[in-house]
């Protein structure tokens, strides 16, 4: 009997508050190291140490607020799951069968062969999940951790304990670019202080900071290259409109349906107010005339059918 590794992924669930727990235990470690041990005694200091303690402390409590606000957002943001009343559109004038008088909603009666339905999501066919007992929107996948289809899924995060989604995925990379900002600031101003540890002159401190700033400084340079791998690869996912489950599906098929150009790529995670790109957060305007933002409308590359010609 093959082992099936999905029947365990719902333990992930009790990580739970641990995840977040060890994140706010890094960002203590490394504020008590940064700011307590290090550059907040230099505040009392003069001329040159005392400028570039403000600088240093001021970039960081700022980045800080936004890496924090990110996160928490991911955390508590609902990734975007389908609506229980939601139905493929059924064109009429086409002749197209109302989906929902398939066979006990098993996809019967569709006009096209349900397993193509499940294992091509990036066709526009009408999927259904055998597990959730719906169809799925465009771009939808079923995430074994929740239980549940999510919107636009990309991927669930232990790190966020939350599936990372349509509604907060722009959410998830901000958090990612301001943790690589933070950890960047931070291995760069302790540097100085972990080069010293190979120096012969005596280090200054009790050896327990002096434990905390050694430990400050590999975590972030650790968290610092990690992160830049995964931004790095979302930024790509991000200009070619895919997610990281449908850089898989990419592979079968010549041309992307979602691909409309690196600007309005962009403008589908981020909106299209440049007040907003920054924050984890949406103007009402662009949630408004944006329905992208809510995972369930998509809109397709125009020449789609010529290019498939081909």
């Amino acid at each position: 009997m093959a082992w099936n590794v999905f029947k365990f992924c719902t333990a992930l669930r009790g990580l739970g508050s641990v995840m977040i727990f060890m994140v706010l235990g890094v960002v203590g470690v490394t504020y008590y190291a940064l700011v307590v041990v290090n550059y907040g005694p230099s505040l009392f200091h003069g001329d040159l140490d005392l400028l570039i303690a403000l600088a240093v402390l001021l970039l960081f409590h700022s980045l800080l607020v936004m890496l924090l606000w990110s996160y928490f957002s991911v955390v508590s943001t609902d990734p975007g799951g389908v609506p229980l009343n939601w139905k493929p559109m059924v064109d009429e004038e086409k002749g197209d069968v109302d989906p929902l008088l398939g066979s006990e909603h098993t996809g019967v009666g569709l006009g096209v062969d349900q397993e193509n339905m499940v294992a091509n999501p990036a066709s526009e066919a009408v999927r259904f999940c055998r597990k959730c007992n719906l169809f799925k929107p465009p771009r939808c996948h079923h995430c074994s951790v929740c239980g549940r289809c999510i919107l636009k899924m990309d991927h669930h995060c232990v790190w966020v304990v939350n599936c990372v989604g349509a509604k907060n995925y722009k959410y998830f990379l901000l958090f990612l670019f301001y943790t690589f900002l933070e950890t960047t600031l931070v291995t760069l101003s302790l540097l100085p202080h972990f080069i010293a540890f190979f120096s012969d002159g005596e280090i200054p401190g009790t050896p327990g900071t002096i434990a905390a700033t050694f430990l400050t400084f590999v975590l972030n340079l650790a968290f610092a290259l990690s992160v830049l791998g995964f931004l790095i690869m979302h930024i790509s996912l991000v200009a070619a409109n895919t997610t990281t489950i449908e850089a898989f599906e990419k592979k079968r098929t010549s041309t992307w349906r979602y691909d409309i150009g690196r600007k309005k790529n962009f403008e589908q995670v981020f909106g299209m107010d440049k007040r907003f790109w920054l924050i984890p957060a949406y103007s009402e305007e662009d949630i408004i005339r944006m329905p992208e933002l809510q995972g369930l409308e998509y809109p397709s590359r125009p020449n789609l059918d010529a290019l498939q010609q081909f």
